[in-house]
């Protein structure tokens, strides 16, 4: 059994408690196992402060991209066109599935340290009356920026668009009301900041919206609004659910309202993410993105010079029991350490301290 804590931005470090969940085997078919998912839907509402006469949740098997899919090939008809807003890996994915699914689209991208711009998104949306749906990821794990949710809001209620948020790796460790944002389909999964472990992952819908998509997919395994149906009568998911998966959520959403909350899971988080940059800074480690854009989700720092070995340095941290994340960048060498996760102030000093050693044994 590993000995290391995961600085990731997903799998991510999980509480005992957590796994242990997970070794009692479930039968999809039992109600008791069905129950558990119907309180995961509802508690998933509350978490987003999103009514249940104007909002359902529907957990969809597979990593978080399978469920982006699922929203993209379900919620976007044959007439419909998708503006998609792009300053990372992620944005860029979404692009991708666009392109196989066969979506009629339109990327805006921005660099990936940068915000996308209100007055753009407002020229473009002028410019092109067909565009009906809008698709943004709120926090970019490629930087770990942290996207302008109230500026792409107000455009989408001003011109009547539809509004897809991916908040894969904000959602439960950020405060987001998807009702008063205007958002109709929220997607994230498992293993981020609600802290479960990988397996699927979820979209919290606009009721009226998903009711309007039937017949839409292009996929059976994706196609979520017939997901939604099985599952909207008892609990049932449609095909074969990961039920050990399923019961450790419902123990990290106790432990999450335990914590006190989406706020004092931020709380915890940002403190993480300040101290992080706060003590690598000493270091001669810089951050990417600015402190004014940055989540407290993932934190991207540049190589200190030119002769810094990743491979090296990854070792070396994982070896006193810590394991980072590589960069995901084409133009900047960079690697990045994940703020969330069981983690605390005493894990990130702990961190520095093996860091600053290795910058002054092995880097000097």
């Amino acid at each position: 059994m590993n000995t290391y804590k995961l600085l990731t931005p997903g799998p991510l470090t999980t509480t005992k408690t957590v796994k242990e969940e997970m070794l009692l085997d479930r039968c999809t078919w039992d109600q008791e196992y069905k129950d558990i998912t119907q309180k995961i839907r509802t508690q998933l509402l509350e978490f987003a402060s999103a009514p249940q006469e104007l909002y359902t949740t529907v957990l969809m098997q597979g990593s978080g991209t399978f469920v982006v899919e699922s929203v993209l090939t379900t919620a976007i008809g044959e007439q419909d066109k998708v503006l998609i807003v792009t300053n990372g890996a992620y944005g860029e994915r979404i692009v991708k599935m666009a392109q196989y699914i066969g979506l009629d689209y339109v990327e805006y991208g921005v660099a990936y340290n940068e915000y996308p711009e209100e007055k753009d998104i407002r020229r473009i949306l002028e410019e092109d009356q067909r565009i009906t749906h809008i698709v943004m990821v709120h926090c970019e794990t490629t930087t770990g920026i942290l996207n302008p949710l109230d500026m792409i809001s107000k455009l989408v209620k001003e011109f009547d668009k539809t509004l897809i948020i991916d908040a894969m790796s904000s959602f439960g460790g950020i405060d987001i009301d998807v009702a008063e944002l205007g958002i109709d389909y929220l997607i994230s999964s498992a293993n981020k900041c609600i802290q479960g472990v990988p397996g699927f992952g979820f979209v919290i819908a606009n009721l009226e919206k998903l009711k309007a998509c039937e017949g839409n997919a292009r996929s059976l395994s994706l196609d979520l609004y017939d997901q939604w149906k099985e599952m909207d009568k008892d609990g049932k998911w449609r095909y074969t659910s990961p039920t050990h998966v399923v019961a450790a959520f419902a123990k990290a959403m106790e432990e999450l309202v335990e914590e006190g909350g989406i706020p004092a899971r931020f709380a915890r988080y940002q403190q993480n993410n300040h101290l992080l940059r706060e003590q690598l800074e000493k270091v001669g480690i810089h951050a990417y993105i600015s402190a004014d854009k940055q989540s407290p989700i993932i934190t991207t720092f540049l190589f200190p010079s030119e002769q810094f070995s990743f491979e090296q340095f990854y070792a070396y941290v994982k070896e006193r029991g810590y394991v980072i994340y590589p960069g995901k960048l084409t133009d900047v060498d960079t690697f990045r350490i994940g703020n969330i996760g069981e983690i605390y102030e005493e894990d990130i000093h702990e961190l520095c301290t093996i860091i600053e050693e290795y910058m002054k044994v092995v880097v000097a």
